[in-house]
């Protein structure tokens, strides 16, 4: 499975899918143990991600929900509800990220 990535650097980043009406791709927020959908329009799949990006923890948050990725969560992968069981990504599954150019429009990251 690759899709596209948007990785969020800045607090502002972290909360891109607020107001959203939906997400295609995924957003990779470094440094969360946490993920609140305060604001959110649609329900949202969480993996929770170890050091090595090995998931941890998959949920699922409606709007207005909190999740703990628990003590080994080091950063927390959010795409659409159902997309990640679409992807076949559960705990224990390892991902990486890459560098991707299309040459026309330049470099984008995906998920693997």
């Amino acid at each position: 499975m690759v899709c596209g990535l948007e990785l969020a650097d800045s607090p502002a980043e972290r909360r891109a899918l607020r107001g959203r009406p939906g997400c295609e791709g995924a957003l990779l927020v470094e440094g969360a143990r946490t993920v609140q959908t305060a604001g959110m329009k649609f329900t949202i799949d969480v993996a929770f991600l170890s050091t090595d990006l090995t998931v941890v923890r998959v949920t699922r948050l409606k709007p207005w929900r909190l999740a703990l990725g628990g003590r080994m969560a080091r950063s927390a992968v959010q795409t659409e509800a159902g997309s990640l069981e679409r992807w076949g990504v559960g705990v224990g599954d390892q991902l990486e990220t890459r560098i991707v150019t299309d040459g026309a429009n330049g470099a984008a990251s995906s998920l693997a």
